[in-house]
């Protein structure tokens, strides 16, 4: 019996390094797959109990393959934008182009690491093994809504549409005008000063807002007063908005505005600011200053000077490029100088990645020893950061897995020796016969 269980032992033996013969030669063969977690094989005693005083009755040895997943590679820059890389323990989500190409609203969800995703003649998000980037989409105006974090059913592929044009309208604009002090002292001629500021309406087209300012002039002293009255050519020139304005005095605050009365049109809030001016289409939030602000519209000294006008808004713009900054906003950048989020990349985390089951082409899939995920905003918890211009490198160091492979060779050589020396023995057994 103890011969015949050093034969098994030698035979499990044998097996065994064989099994992490395997992982080794997976890992050399890997060593330049970008996202390639290396695999690992352990040996584990096995006993078998017989009399502990008479004799020892060998077990052998029994393998187990683990993939390290757990452990990434080295971070390497690229010159492609939507090269990504997450700088930490998550994934990102992806499915099989397979699933896009037939509408299927039930995506399958894979985990990769890294990816070298480019749009394709759909405008899809892929690599070139067929793996789509998913991710959630921002609102037309680039705002992100609210979606599950336990739940992939709101993710869906990312799709870049290179030829369609974008309206980038004007919602927000900033004065900050000088009106002359020496026009509202009594005696002085009313003079109204105009101002002409362009903006883009909600179809990019080119729109202007024209500003009346007239000075109050009282009988006596100084009304330090002013009327502002803006038209609109989008609405064929009509009248949205009239507004009283009243300056400051005082030594510490001289100049700026001291409050507003609004006649027609938006309301001026004090504690922004801003008008909600109605323009044709839409709203402008026009910045005029705080009461007691320095910026925005003063009356100083005798001369009326537009210092300072500043809008948001372009002419009809096209996309050029896409980039992923770390937070995992996908922004689109147009050649009117401007960007707009137009996906949100989360990244997946759970609590044991060895868990995960491993497919071809560096993707993984959950399991219940994995653990329940969660998806987390770039940057945030446990993650890390998206990445882009980045690919990461296999986890395969060559030189430990050569070393390995010597030792395991040695050790596979000694169970054949094993082997050997009990068929001998055997031998010797069957001759005492004769």
């Amino acid at each position: 019996m103890t011969i015949s269980s050093s034969l098994n032992a030698g035979v499990a033996g044998l097996n065994a390094n064989a099994n992490r013969l395997a992982t080794i030669a997976d890992n050399i063969a890997n060593s330049s797959t970008y996202g390639y977690r290396r695999a690992v094989t352990d040996f584990q005693q096995v006993v078998n109990r017989g009399s502990v005083n008479t004799s020892y009755t060998a077990g052998g040895v029994r393998a187990t393959n683990t993939r390290l997943i757990d452990d990434a590679g080295a971070l390497i820059g690229t010159s492609n934008a939507t090269d990504l890389s997450i700088d930490g323990r998550g994934f990102m989500a992806v499915t099989d182009i397979s699933a896009v190409n037939q509408s299927d609203t039930a995506y399958p969800i894979r985990l990769v690491t890294t990816g070298s995703f480019r749009a394709d003649a759909d405008g899809v998000m892929r690599t070139d093994t067929g793996q789509v980037l998913m991710g959630w989409p921002a609102n037309p105006d680039g705002t992100l809504g609210t979606y599950p974090r336990d739940s992939m059913a709101a993710l869906e592929p990312v799709r870049i549409n290179s030829n369609q044009y974008f309206a980038n309208p004007t919602t927000e604009m900033r004065l900050g005008i000088n009106l002359p002090a020496t026009s509202t002292i009594a005696g002085s001629p009313v003079v109204t000063s105009d101002l002409t500021v362009e903006y883009f309406g909600t179809l990019s087209t080119s729109e202007s807002l024209d500003f009346e300012f007239t000075p109050v002039v009282p009988a006596t002293g100084a009304s330090n007063q002013w009327q502002m009255t803006v038209r609109d050519s989008g609405a064929n020139g009509a009248i949205i908005g009239e507004y009283t304005l009243n300056f400051d005095t005082s030594q510490a605050t001289g100049g700026t505005l001291s409050s507003i009365a609004t006649i027609t049109g938006g309301a001026y809030d004090p504690a922004t600011g801003a008008i909600a001016l109605p323009v044709a289409g839409g709203t402008i939030a026009l910045q005029i200053g705080r009461p007691g602000a320095p910026n925005g519209l003063t009356q100083l000294s005798d001369s009326f000077a537009p210092v300072a006008i500043s809008k948001n808004g372009s002419p009809v713009a096209s996309l050029i490029s896409v980039e992923v900054d770390a937070n995992g906003y996908l922004q689109a950048i147009y050649d009117q100088g401007f960007t707009r989020m137009i996906y949100q990349l989360p990244v997946v985390d759970v609590p044991n990645p060895n868990g995960l089951i491993t497919l071809s082409n560096q993707t993984y899939q959950l399991s219940p020893a994995s653990g329940a995920f969660y998806l987390w905003d770039a940057g945030d918890g446990p993650t890390g950061n998206v990445v882009g211009y980045s690919r990461e490198e296999s986890a395969t160091d060559v030189a430990a897995e050569l070393t390995q492979l010597i030792q395991t060779q040695r050790a596979y050589s000694s169970n054949a020796k094993v082997i050997q020396t009990v068929d001998e023995m055997l031998q010797e057994t069957t001759n005492i016969k004769r």
